[in-house]
């Protein structure tokens, strides 16, 4: 029986990492032991004064290295480890985008289908959207341009100046990353599909990988282990127990369970060939210097050599190992980063409790995965050693 269950686990990808030691390759053939990855997250981690970061290396679909350094609560000497519960933040949309890919499949939605189809009455006469009234530039809105992040809204409508929303690009004419869209999105699959997509994630991603510490709100079986954040030059925060299932970023995750998720993105298991592809394929490209502010309107010929763009949910790039998609997680005392090179199905994950860490992210992409040319000054990882350069 035990072989038949393990046999099972390596045909789903989920079966255990290789034996301790076994060395794990890089994309520019260099071999790196366990001792090794650890000695240079910690000497980054000590430049940098991280608290907690852990780190995921996933081969050919597969999670080959698996580990957490620093602490989860430094006041109470309590370690971080692959257990511990964490703010997903933004992964939370990735997430999202694949369960509206398995939608697809379903033949239930229509990327290119303008929502007003959607919706039992038009959106300004819903409470949450009676903002958009007068404005008919809701009706261009599809699925693909709130899950790209063309919508023309702002991020979110509280950093607005009257705090409410506005169109300040027409949709699907230029990227502008939008926790707005993406809420949008949820609120059109519930609304007119009639789905709980809490519910739906949890039954179709989260119990099926075994991801029993994430959920995409707080829930009592996660227990104690939990980790406190740390943002920049400010106190310490308790992880916020979130009550309401936002896509936009409300997921809460373990490194071994999102570890788990990003290797089955990686293998494109759950999804029609068709639709993993139409997933990370680019149908906005990116024009501006960086990602944020969201709404800045100067434009760059910068990043068309590797062809940044977006697609369902995921960020795109062309590194000289061929294409990527990748996906960040930000808030106060969360950095989290996801980077997989498609064919290869190799990928790079960190999960962190404190933003000082986004600064090592460009030097671990390249000394733990490769040399990809991270498009960093877009994304506003500055490396740490060139934070005077």
């Amino acid at each position: 029986m035990r072989r038949i269950v393990a046999l099972m686990l390596v045909l789903l990808g989920l079966a255990a990492a290789p034996p301790a030691g076994a060395p794990v390759s890089t994309l520019d053939g260099r071999h790196l032991s366990s001792s090794d990855i650890d000695a240079e997250v910690r000497k980054l981690m000590a430049a940098t004064r991280t608290t907690g970061l852990g780190v995921a290396l996933i081969r050919n679909g597969r999670v080959v290295f698996l580990r957490s350094y620093g602490m989860r609560d430094v006041a109470a000497g309590l370690p971080l480890t692959p257990d511990t519960v964490m703010y997903g933040a933004s992964l939370t949309k990735a997430t999202f985008a694949w369960f509206v890919m398995q939608l697809v499949d379903e033949r239930r939605i229509d990327l290119d289908r303008p929502i007003a189809a959607y919706l039992p009455k038009p959106l300004p006469e819903y409470p949450d959207y009676a903002d958009l009234a007068g404005d008919s530039r809701w009706r261009q809105l599809t699925l693909r341009i709130l899950l790209n992040h063309s919508s023309g809204f702002a991020n979110l409508r509280r950093f607005e100046p009257d705090q409410k929303l506005h169109f300040h690009r027409d949709p699907g004419t230029r990227y502008g990353y939008s926790g707005e869209g993406i809420e949008l999105a949820q609120f059109v699959v519930e609304q007119g599909l009639g789905l709980d997509v809490g519910a739906e994630m949890q039954r179709r991603i989260f119990t099926p990988l075994d991801m029993a510490h994430t959920g995409m709100t707080w829930q009592a079986g996660f227990g104690d282990n939990v980790a406190r954040v740390y943002p920049d030059d400010a106190p310490a925060k308790v992880f916020k127990h979130r009550t309401r299932a936002d896509m936009a970023g409300s997921m809460a995750t373990s490194l071994a369970d999102w570890s788990r998720f990003l290797a089955m993105v990686a293998r494109g298991d759950r999804l029609s060939r068709q639709a993993r592809a139409e997933m990370v394929r680019s149908s906005i490209a990116i024009d501006s210097p960086s990602q944020f502010p969201t709404l800045n309107d100067q434009r760059t010929d910068r990043w068309k050599a590797i062809r940044l763009g977006y697609g369902v949910g995921w960020g795109l790039f062309d590194t000289p190992y061929g294409h990527a998609f990748f996906k960040e997680g930000h808030d106060d005392g969360t950095s989290n980063y996801a980077l997989c090179i498609d064919r290869r199905r190799d990928c790079i994950l960190f999960l962190a409790n404190d933003n000082k860490a986004e600064s090592i992210f460009v030097p671990l992409v390249d000394r733990l995965l490769g040399p990809v040319g991270l498009p960093w000054p877009w994304e506003g990882y500055r490396p740490y050693d060139a934070q005077n350069g």
